[in-house]
């Protein structure tokens, strides 16, 4: 049976909230200069002629046509609009942790890097939706591209419960199938379920021709199992509890994190996604920053947006 939700404190959900101002500080603060948008309303792939409407960008005129006919068309692209992306943030109860060494828990350090990406694609004119996820779809904001969003978005955050998971939680490939066009797919998360669920799903985005980047976030505790004598182990998402020494486990825990990184790095990359280890000790601004940096210098894929 699984556990029951795990309610966010009063003091967290206010913080959350307050995510749309802390937003703007953390992105304007630590990496302006670093994001940009390469689409700029347009995507990349040429589609038709249109007759020029008064209001079209002058950018966009056809010189060559207009020399042959005499008369002004603009460049239609496949899609002519801005960008859409659509963040997952993983509010199982597994994100409900935060140890001594972490900034904050890893729910709180997801949400906060959620609003900052929020802010930036809206600063550029783009347009996101949110869908927070447990074992299932647990709420949504639709995508816009309104000033408005990020305080939704803040508000979505704020107001859910994290939930156990009980099986795979389906999202990606739901989404995959459900998503009208091309576009970036944000999942923040612990990745604590099947490997083959988040992998199978990534394949799917690449396949129906969606960029995904990967924000796996890393509580310090988890990578090092640092905690001494007798300790009860107490599962988040209805495992039980278990009273063991850490000192005895720990050289074999540590073998078996690194095989689970490795795989999860080694499978994102394989799909083609553009994957990011997070470690929450580190506060989110300079993940974020290091992140948007990594993107610019390797940017080319169509649909990048830093």
């Amino acid at each position: 049976m699984a556990a029951a939700p795990v309610a966010l404190s009063d003091e967290l959900r206010q913080r959350i909230a307050r995510l749309q101002l802390g937003a703007r500080t953390l992105v304007e603060g630590t990496v302006t200069g670093l994001h940009r948008s390469p689409l700029q309303g347009f995507s990349v792939e040429f589609a038709q002629h249109r007759e020029y409407a008064w209001g079209d960008e002058l950018r966009h005129l056809d010189w060559k046509v207009f020399a042959r006919t005499d008369r002004f068309y603009v460049k239609q692209y496949e899609q002519e609009t801005n960008l859409g992306a659509v963040c997952l943030l993983d509010a199982s109860a597994s994100m409900a942790y935060g140890g001594a060494r972490a900034a904050c828990s890893k729910y709180e350090y997801g949400a906060t890097l959620a609003a900052a990406f929020t802010y930036l694609l809206l600063r550029q004119q783009d347009a996101l939706a949110l869908t927070l996820f447990g074992e299932d779809e647990l709420a949504h904001v639709p995508l816009s591209g309104h000033p408005g969003q990020l305080r939704r978005v803040a508000q979505a955050m704020a107001q859910v419960d994290l939930q156990a998971e009980s099986g795979d939680p389906p999202v990606l490939a739901r989404l995959a199938e459900g998503l009208r066009r091309r576009g970036v797919v944000l999942l923040i998360s612990d990745l604590l379920f099947p490997a083959e669920t988040l992998l199978s799903g990534l394949r799917h985005l690449r396949h129906r021709g969606h960029e995904a980047l990967v924000l796996h976030l890393v509580d310090p505790d988890e990578l090092d199992l640092p905690f001494e004598g007798p300790t009860r182990f107490v599962g988040l998402e209805g495992a039980g509890e278990l009273l063991a020494d850490p000192r005895g486990l720990r050289r074999a825990y540590a073998a078996a994190m690194a095989r689970f990184l490795a795989d999860i790095e080694a499978g994102a990359r394989d799909a083609r996604a553009d994957y990011h280890r997070i470690d929450t000790r580190h506060p989110p601004a300079l993940n974020l920053a290091r992140v948007l940096t990594q993107r610019r210098r390797g940017a080319g894929a169509r649909g990048s947006w830093s």
